[in-house]
């Protein structure tokens, strides 16, 4: 049987040949593979902000996964690769070369999908995407094993590479926006293209990459105005004519009429906020009642002209809300920089009649929780209607669905900084049975006791609107906490107000029915949280998870037997993903493991310990991606926005490993018993971390901005320098006893960050997030029981 032709084999290989042989230059290897890696990290980053608009952000979670599988799948490839004649730079600069093109033609296909996804849709587009990953992962770990021999310096390289595109992501996306991020991600591959066929002597090579990436920003240049590759389709529906669009790192912020010709904010093509437009200074007296018999409006009924922090007033209306009750001191805190500072405060400041910029109004862009933790001030009212953070920021944090708006830790901050006579407004999505409102009585249970108040039942008040929307979306359910015992004279005026209108009084001080009721007013909470239909439970900073409330003992049932048009699977529909999630990681893993020796001939190596020891990079895999997503989801309140709490550890971290890798060989980690001492020592500093993080955090959460991030990428240094020693140690070993396995290798551990990144989730949704970071901490022990026995 003959051999089949070889990919490139005929004009693109008599174009590309090399020239005369030129001495290896290092730097130019170190620059090729820090550009390769930038530009896959600013990829799969961008990627997952372009998920979050065009489908959800559960999907977003998914891309991230198959980045990592991408590039495990590309050290599966990279053993085709090594089987093509010609310089090795050569056929990096080809893979390189044609991974631009991919990257564009991967963003096309996405931006086109229309309509409904179906799942043979879903997998052709997770397909599209995993490809520009393949190829960069074939060209690194190609990279690394055939310059074995540096592999501590390259691997920092590679390491310095990721950290710059962690830092380039959120300019570019505020410059450019998400579809112009991935394409300058093509430019950088072009880039690194004409390097690798530099070092392989080859000027047409050079020439065509240099060609290929000067179009590409052109091509950037034109799309900035004329956006003819943009977004046009989100949630399988055609956009809405759409007034002014800008990203940041956190969102998709855009402008548009709604149905009814109201200018509307949409975050992500799906969570939105009508722009307030009332005439304050001259108010109509009926809008004025009308807006305070809304449910949001209810606490002001009780509290007119109270001072009021307002947690995500977007587009003004709880603001609007509190002037009307005569309120003189409103505070807002908004996350998103593109609302309180472009929208309301610049472009569209006239439509909202300057409300943003009133003498009474005062605007603070940050992190809600973390604001009031800072805060030195009482309010009379705290309010938060329908704010969900995880719409914008669950894609950029590897994360589910955590909200740390919504904990027994948070309700604690709030109650403390609530005057005797005050009190908290939460409107959120009613449903029958209740599950969210329901949910915001336990952790309100739980902050109350903590304050030493011993009676829930008399302090709260919970309204419904739009009842005859129940059944699906639409019904709302404003939940009233006091910081006291509520006087009977307010709960009378409630009675008389609630009458008035068409809002269902759902719950009231005395009420002895209904499952409000039964979870104040029972002497066995546990066992209510425990026989509910729902988990209700409250939940706290360490397991952040408010909206996930599948009970335990219904998953199996919730996963085989869930309708997707049912309210329980919209709410929840990110469990079957994140448990598939975790058996393709699984299932990667195996493939991994399995492909090398089915499909491409290698065979395991004879030796037992060489076997053995691949599971060790399994096990670093896994153990530091699940530390990493711990870290940052720690650190946002901290740092007061999720994006700092991103950007800061990801770079801190691959910046620390970067120098371990570096120093790895110099300080001897690549003899055995010193590298069981560092894996030793991870797991250690792990436990230390999972344990101080909290407390540090808390006390310095006041300080400045520039101080927490050094305090963040100090308290994180140590273990992630002595993290990036164990890989390029291990590849070193794998080299002396089997050379072929160090491709092998570097699938694996690519594999296993893909099943760290859905287990971290998992563990961190039933366990909690300091749990997780034990978890990974624990296979770096693991780790150095692998290592052990690999020497035997």
């Amino acid at each position: 049987m003959g051999k089949c032709p070889m990919p490139y084999h005929s004009k693109l290989s008599r174009i590309l040949a090399p020239g005369p042989a030129a001495p290896l230059r290092w730097p130019l290897v170190y620059l090729g593979v820090a550009i390769t890696t930038l530009a896959t990290l600013m990829l799969e980053l961008s990627l997952t902000r372009i998920f979050s608009v065009v489908f959800y952000y559960h999907l977003a979670f998914l891309a991230i996964s198959l980045a990592l599988f991408g590039l495990g799948a590309g050290g599966v490839l990279s053993y085709v690769v090594a089987g093509w004649g010609g310089s090795v730079f050569r056929r990096l600069g080809i893979l390189s070369a044609v991974n631009s093109g991919t990257v564009i033609a991967s963003l096309w296909f996405l931006l086109t999908r229309t309509g409904e996804m179906s799942n043979w849709t879903l997998a052709a587009i997770y397909l599209a995407s995993a490809i520009p990953f393949v190829l960069a992962g074939a060209v690194v770990s190609l990279a690394i094993s055939e310059t074995i021999d540096r592999v501590d310096r390259v691997y920092f390289f590679d390491l310095v590479g990721a950290a710059g595109g962690c830092l380039l992501l959120i300019p570019l996306l505020k410059a450019v926006g998400g579809p112009n991020t991935v394409i300058a991600a093509g430019v950088l591959f072009a880039t690194a293209s004409a390097i690798w066929f530099t070092l392989a002597g080859s000027a047409r090579g050079r020439i065509l990459a240099a060609t290929v990436g000067l179009a590409m920003v052109i091509l950037v240049i034109f799309n900035l105005k004329g956006r003819f590759i943009d977004v046009r389709y989100a949630k399988g529906q055609s956009l809405r004519q759409e007034q002014w669009v800008r990203w940041n790192g956190i969102s998709r912020i855009a402008v548009a009429e709604d149905g009814n010709r109201n200018l509307t904010i949409y975050i992500d093509a799906d969570a939105s906020t009508g722009l307030a437009g009332k005439d304050i200074d001259h108010w109509d007296q009926n809008e004025r009642d009308n807006l305070l018999r809304e449910g949001p409006g209810l606490v002001y009924q009780l509290r007119p002209g109270a001072k009021t922090l307002i947690i995500g007033p977007g587009g003004g209306y709880d603001v609007t809300r509190a002037l009307a009750s005569g309120s003189r001191d409103v505070t807002g805190v908004e996350i998103n920089d593109l609302i309180a500072t472009r929208i309301m405060r610049g472009l569209y400041a006239a439509q909202s009649r300057n409300l943003y910029t009133r003498p009474e109004v005062r605007i603070f862009v940050e992190d809600g929780r973390a604001f009031v933790r800072r805060s030195t001030e009482k309010y009379q009212v705290l309010q938060a209607t329908l704010v969900d953070t995880w719409a914008s920021t669950a894609a950029g944090a590897f994360s589910l669905s955590e909200n740390n708006l919504y904990t027994s830790d948070a309700f604690h901050d709030y109650l403390a900084h609530l005057t005797d006579d005050g009190m908290m407004a939460f409107t959120r999505w009613g449903f029958d049975p209740p599950r969210e409102s329901l949910r915001l009585l336990a952790l309100a249970i739980d902050a109350l006791g903590r304050l030493g108040e011993r009676e829930p039942w008399r302090h709260v008040i919970v309204a419904r609107e739009n009842t005859h929307l129940l059944q699906g979306w639409g019904a709302t359910d404003t939940v009233i906490i006091s910081r006291k015992p509520l006087p009977d004279s307010d709960v009378t005026r409630m009675r008389q107000v609630l009458a008035s209108t068409s809002k269902e009084a759902v719950y009231l001080p005395g009420d002895r029915r209904g499952p409000f009721a039964a979870i104040l007013t029972t002497a066995d909470r546990a066992a209510f949280y425990r026989d509910y239909r729902y988990d209700v439970s409250p939940v706290d900073d360490n397991r952040p998870f408010f909206f996930y409330t599948v009970q335990p003992r219904d998953i199996w049932e919730f996963l085989t037997s869930g309708s997707r048009g049912s309210a329980d699977y919209k709410i929840n529909r990110a469990v079957p993903l994140l448990f598939g999630v975790v058996a393709v990681s699984l299932f990667a893993t195996a493939v991994m493991l399995l492909l090398p020796p089915l499909v491409l001939g290698s065979r395991l190596p004879g030796e037992p310990g060489v076997r053995r020891f691949l599971a060790y990079f399994l096990c670093i895999g896994v153990g530091y991606i699940l530390i990493q997503v711990a870290l940052i989801q720690k650190f946002v309140l901290f740092l007061g926005h999720p994006t700092y709490a991103l950007t800061v550890i990801v770079f801190s971290m691959l910046v620390a490993s970067g120098a371990g890798s570096f120093l790895s060989r110099r300080l001897g980690m690549f003899e055995a018993g010193r590298l069981e001492r560092v894996l030793i020592a991870v797991a250690g500093m792990i436990a230390v971390l999972a344990f101080a993080a909290g407390p540090v955090t808390q006390l310095g959460v006041g300080w400045p901005l520039p101080l927490r991030m050094l305090i963040s990428a100090f308290m994180i240094a140590p273990a992630a320098f002595l993290m990036g020693m164990p890989f390029p140690s291990g590849l070193a070993r794998l080299e002396a006893w089997h050379k072929p396995s160090v491709r092998w290798a570097w699938s694996l551990n690519a594999a296993a960050s893909v099943l760290g990144s859905a287990l971290a989730v998992f563990l961190a949704l039933y366990l909690g997030l300091r749990e997780t970071l034990l978890a990974g901490g624990g296979l770096y022990l693991a780790a150095w029981g692998a290592s052990r026995a690999g020497r035997t």
